[in-house]
C-alpha cells in the first residue's frame, strides 16, 4: 500500500491518541499527536467558554499549524501518518466557540494557512453514545476536564456528524465504539484495521475534471498558466482575495525563508569550524537545506501569482516589460 495519512478523529475522550499508538506498529507508521495540555488558555476556557474562546482557538490554530507545517509532509516522505487529529476540524470548535467578527478573523486566518497543511486520505472518526464517552473523559481524569459541561460534548458531536457529512474531498470512516475496546481486546483492534485497510484499498480518491483542468495548466509551465491555475484553485476552495491580507501572508513566507537561511548559514559556520574551506561548507550547508528552502521558496512564488490575481496583474507581461527595460540599463559596478 502506497504511503497514506490516516487521521483519527472524535469528541473528547472517545479514544483518538489510544487508537493512533495501536495502529502504529501495524502500518509501520510516524504517528502525530495532538497536544492540549500547553494551550494555557484551556483551563479557563472550560470554565467560561464565552470570554476565553478566541484566545483558546487562536493558540490552538497556531500550534497546530506549526506542529504540521513541516511535520506532515515529512511524514509522508518517510511512509504512513497516523495522527489523532486533523488540522481542518479546528474550524468546527470555532464555529461551535466564536461569534461575529472573532469568528470572521479565525475563518479568514485559518483558510490561509490550511492552504499549506496536506489532506488526510481517510479520517476515522470515532463515535460513541454520550454516557459512554462522559464516562471515559471521568476515568481518564484530567484536570481541565473534571468540570466539563456534557451539554457542550453534546454540541461537539453533532458538529462533528455535520461537518463531516459535508466534507468532500476526504474519504470518512464512522465507526462506533461504545461497546468496543480496542486497548484490551485484540479482536476490537482488529476490527478496526480491517475497517481501515478495506476503507483505504476501496476509497482510492480519483482525480475529478476540475483537478485534471488544474494539473494541466500546471504543466504548460508559464507564469499565465500558473495565475489561471491559482484563479481557479483559489475560487474553487473560496479562498480570502483581499490582497492586503495576502501580502501579510507573502511576507510571512519571506519570514519563513529568512528563517531558513539563518539555518543555512549556521551550518556553514559549523562546517567551517569543522575544517570544511568555505565554498565547500556552502555546498554542503545548500545540500542540506535545499528540500525545506525550495519548499518555502515555492509557498513564496505561489503567493505572489495570487496576489497579481487579485491586484489584476498579467505578472508574465510585466515581468518581461521590466526584463526588456533591464536590458539597456546601466548597472552599478557591485551588483
Amino acid at each position: 500500500m502506497p504511503n497514506k495519512y490516516i487521521a483519527i478523529e472524535g469528541v473528547i475522550g472517545v479514544g483518538k491518541t489510544t487508537l493512533a499508538r495501536l495502529l502504529q506498529p501495524h502500518f509501520n507508521a510516524t504517528v502525530l499527536l495532538e497536544v492540549f495540555e500547553e494551550n494555557p488558555f484551556l483551563a479557563d476556557f472550560y470554565q467560561d467558554r464565552e470570554r476565553h474562546a478566541f484566545q483558546t482557538q487562536i493558540f490552538f490554530l497556531l500550534s497546530r499549524y506549526h506542529q504540521q507545517h513541516q511535520a506532515v509532509p515529512e511524514a509522508l516522505r518517510r511512509g504512513t501518518l497516523v495522527t489523532d487529529y486533523t488540522f481542518a476540524k479546528d474550524e468546527l470548535f470555532a464555529w461551535l466557540n466564536l461569534k461575529d467578527d472573532e469568528l470572521a478573523m479565525y475563518g479568514r486566518v485559518h483558510a490561509a494557512l490550511g492552504e499549506k497543511i496536506p489532506k488526510p486520505d481517510l479520517i476515522v472518526y470515532l463515535d460513541a453514545e454520550h454516557d459512554v464517552t462522559m464516562r471515559r473523559i471521568m476515568l481518564r481524569d484530567r484536570p481541565y476536564e473534571r468540570n466539563m459541561d456534557p451539554a457542550y460534548i453534546q454540541e461537539v458531536a453533532a458538529a462533528y456528524k455535520a461537518w463531516l457529512s459535508n466534507l468532500e474531498d476526504t474519504h470518512v470512516l464512522t465507526i462506533d465504539t461504545t461497546h468496543l475496546d480496542f486497548l484490551a481486546n485484540k479482536a476490537d483492534l482488529d476490527y478496526v484495521i480491517n475497517l481501515i485497510e478495506e476503507t483505504l484499498a476501496r476509497n482510492s480518491l480519483p482525480v475529478d475534471k476540475t483537478a485534471q483542468s488544474q494539473l494541466a495548466l500546471l504543466q504548460e509551465g508559464h507564469l499565465n498558466a500558473y495565475q489561471q491555475f491559482h484563479r481557479q484553485l483559489d475560487s474553487s476552495k473560496q479562498f480570502d482575495p483581499d490582497p492586503f491580507f495576502n501580502y501579510i501572508l507573502l511576507t510571512e513566507e519571506m519570514g519563513e525563508i529568512a528563517s531558513e537561511l539563518v539555518n543555512v548559514w549556521r551550518t556553514i559556520e559549523r562546517l567551517k569550524g569543522d575544517g570544511r574551506t568555505t565554498p565547500e561548507a556552502r555546498q554542503e550547508a545548500l545540500n542540506q537545506h535545499r528540500p525545506s528552502l525550495r519548499g518555502e521558496l515555492a509557498d513564496l512564488l505561489a503567493y505572489t501569482l495570487k496576489l497579481a490575481n487579485y491586484a489584476g496583474i498579467d505578472l508574465e507581461a510585466a515581468y518581461q516589460e521590466k526584463m526588456k527595460q533591464n536590458i539597456s540599463r546601466e548597472w552599478p559596478k557591485n551588483i
